[in-house]
């Protein structure tokens, strides 16, 4: 049967206590220890995380900033490029219009100096032949300078008609 000795028991318990002691000294300790060392560095990379994470949410909200800066200088760029060119074509069609006006114009007046000399040229023929005319019909000759008034008034009344 089971018997109990108080000597066994009391030995065993003395082993027990002294081998809770040692494993506590020599294996706890240092275990608890690395523990603690593994949990304070555990709590330092949290805290270095979520430090580097805050600055990279902010790192992220400066640059959103930038970029909606930047793109509203470009937009702005590009309206003041957009207006400029119009300016500059309005101011070609503006300085095409007006030359060829002028071109027209000079023209014109070619036109109208043409027409003048064509005018004259035919008024001096009209003389010409009138004089001759005039002496062929008075079978002598008639100098012209005489009758220089009489054939400004037969050119005025056969230019009304031209």
């Amino acid at each position: 049967m089971l018997e109990f000795h108080i000597g066994t028991i009391l030995f065993q318990l003395i082993v027990f206590l002294i081998l809770m002691i040692v494993v506590a000294k020599f294996a706890v300790r240092p275990m608890l220890g690395v523990m603690k060392k593994r949990q304070d560095h555990i709590d330092n990379e949290i805290s270095t995380a979520e430090a580097n994470r805050i600055e990279a949410e902010e790192l992220l909200a400066k640059q959103k900033e930038e970029l909606n800066r930047v793109r509203e200088e470009a937009k702005e760029i590009i309206d003041r490029a957009k207006r400029q060119s119009e300016n500059e074509g309005q101011k070609i069609i503006e300085d095409a219009r007006s030359q060829s006006e002028r071109m027209i114009e000079q023209a014109k007046e070619e036109i109208e100096s043409e027409r003048e000399k064509a005018v004259a040229s035919i008024r001096d023929e009209v003389a010409e032949l009138s004089v001759m005319l005039a002496s062929k019909v008075l079978e002598k000759e008639v100098d012209a300078k005489s009758h220089d008034k009489e054939i400004n008034q037969f050119l005025k009344q056969v230019g009304d008609r031209l």
